[in-house]
């Protein structure tokens, strides 16, 4: 199998972090690959022209995060990072899905605020940078119960936080969020999040 990756996107994060805690790292290789050069051949493998992609042994290919991640969880014969039904699976993949949220409109504030002066919309910026707090809030509000096994809700919920340090380390999400701060400062000790760390901004 074969991965294309960015080593700042953090939906390919969130997958090498699965790769590691499936015991697959090193069955995947990985092709760094940049979404935005105007020559690069991404689409071939993903029509959206978006990493992660991962190409199977047979030549087909998975995309985006959430698919590939539950794919590679189904390979390993370890702890599953998806439970397989009940409240439990559910709980998870909501969780996922708010984490994957954050990121969206993280990169949708950072995109927007990089456009030209003229073309740029400060009232877009400020919708994504609220959609993220409330986000936030509710991750406050439900810290205590995200300790326990890894998950990949809580492993989603480590990526997002620390896109956030990664590209908005100006903007202190902590503040006021102390449970969350607590969580994230002792589940960040996480090998797999260690490992997989953006190279500095």
């Amino acid at each position: 199998m074969k991965l294309r990756w960015s080593p700042t996107s953090p939906y390919v994060r969130k997958v090498a972090m699965v790769l590691i805690e499936c015991g697959l790292d090193s069955a995947v290789g990985k092709q760094v690959t940049n979404a935005w050069a105007p020559d690069t051949d991404l689409p071939a493998d993903n029509p959206l022209g978006k990493v992660p992609a991962l190409i199977l042994e047979d030549g087909s290919t998975l995309y985006d995060s959430p698919v590939i991640a539950e794919y590679l969880d189904s390979l390993h014969d370890g702890p599953r990072l998806f439970p397989a039904s009940g409240p439990a699976r559910w709980t998870a993949l909501r969780q996922q899905a708010l984490a994957d949220g954050i990121c969206d409109a993280a990169i949708l504030r950072r995109l927007e605020l990089q456009r030209p002066d003229g073309e740029r919309s400060e009232s877009w910026a400020e919708r994504q940078r609220r959609a993220v707090a409330r986000a936030l809030d509710v991750l406050e509000a439900e810290a205590p119960a995200l300790d326990g096994t890894l998950t990949i809700g809580t492993l989603s919920i480590l990526v997002a936080l620390g896109y956030l340090d990664f590209r908005f380390g100006h903007e202190d999400w902590r503040v006021g969020r102390p449970e969350l701060a607590a969580w994230f400062a002792s589940a960040s000790d996480l090998d797999s999040f260690r490992r997989t760390a953006p190279p500095p901004a």
